[in-house]
């Protein structure tokens, strides 16, 4: 007997959904793709469950474009609780530390340019880096210290936004691979205070911010209405990168895998950009001596 015929659709585009705290990004995307019945999702960027925010959610055709989003820049509004710290980073964790010494606000400013350009971050513990082919966070889990290297990040800036005895908000914008944990974790220790995350929201994932953002329930309470005009558009996605225009015969070769001279002052002359015809995205790839070379097509009528 052969099995039931699948009732999804197949749905394209982007939805930038602010996530809410307690909520894991598997579960929220699990959430989008029963609402809009979609074939297949997934996510730009995992939130912790602690954390609030920005989470970009590709259907169809525009899960090819998560990498270019997920290498955009990041922003996040976050607050430090002094005095304590977990094995996790943030407030989930188990108290592993404490300290009585709190940072004046001056301590904390003095320090920030430390934390600002390209710097080596020890990812936490409870983190999704593989470990000899295991999670950390598993490893964690079951007792085990993984051993994390450092690695290089980049913190484009980091800002002092509040602060009281107890804690302080920060603002930061960074590149991808960057952990606020770590950042809270790394200031709690210089500043001789010890700390961790006590709450955590990101404004920005490359293209899209918190003006674009709907809350799940706006989604799930009025489904008919809101859903349809939440979705954007597969090149979405793809608005931080060069677009050029082709016309029909162009996109045939493109999306047969062939290249394709681009002509016109406009057109870049190097690194990645996106073909577009009759305002759908055909293909993007990488521009080598004048000519657009595919490295993803998309399967979308134009």
């Amino acid at each position: 007997m052969s099995a039931p015929k699948s009732s999804r659709k197949d749905v394209n585009g982007w939805v930038v959904l602010d996530k809410p705290v307690g909520m894991t990004s598997t579960h929220a995307v699990s959430r989008l793709k029963r609402i809009f019945n979609a074939k297949k999702a997934g996510h730009a960027g995992t939130l912790d469950p602690l954390a609030s925010g920005i989470l970009p959610v590709a259907f169809g055709e525009a899960t090819k474009t998560v990498p270019f989003v997920q290498d955009g820049e990041k922003a996040y509004r976050f607050t430090v609780r002094w005095g304590v710290e977990t094995d996790t980073d943030d407030a989930d964790g188990a108290v592993t530390a404490r300290s009585d010494a709190r940072p004046s606000e001056s301590d904390i400013c003095a320090l920030l340019p430390r934390f600002i350009g390209t710097i080596e971050q020890k990812p936490p513990a409870y983190s999704a880096i593989k470990v000899n082919g295991e999670r950390a966070y598993d490893l964690a889990r079951d007792g085990e210290t993984p051993d994390l290297a450092c690695r290089p990040v980049t913190i484009h800036m980091l800002e002092l936004i509040a602060a009281d005895p107890d804690e302080a908000v920060f603002e930061a914008r960074c590149g991808k691979g960057t952990y606020v944990r770590a950042i809270a974790r790394d200031l709690g220790r210089a500043l001789g205070c010890l700390g961790h995350v006590s709450a955590l929201r990101r404004t920005r994932v490359g293209p899209f911010s918190e003006a674009d953002a709907i809350p799940l329930a706006d989604l799930t309470d009025a489904l008919v209405e809101t859903a349809p005009s939440a979705m954007r558009r597969v090149e979405a996605g793809l608005m931080e990168m060069p677009r050029v225009i082709v016309d029909r015969d162009a996109a045939a070769k493109l999306r047969r895998g062939q290249s394709v001279l681009l002509r016109g002052s406009d057109a870049p002359s190097a690194g990645s950009a996106y073909a577009a015809c009759g305002g759908v995205v055909i293909a993007v790839g990488a521009v080598e001596k004048g000519e657009l070379v595919p490295g993803r097509v998309f399967n979308l009528p134009f």
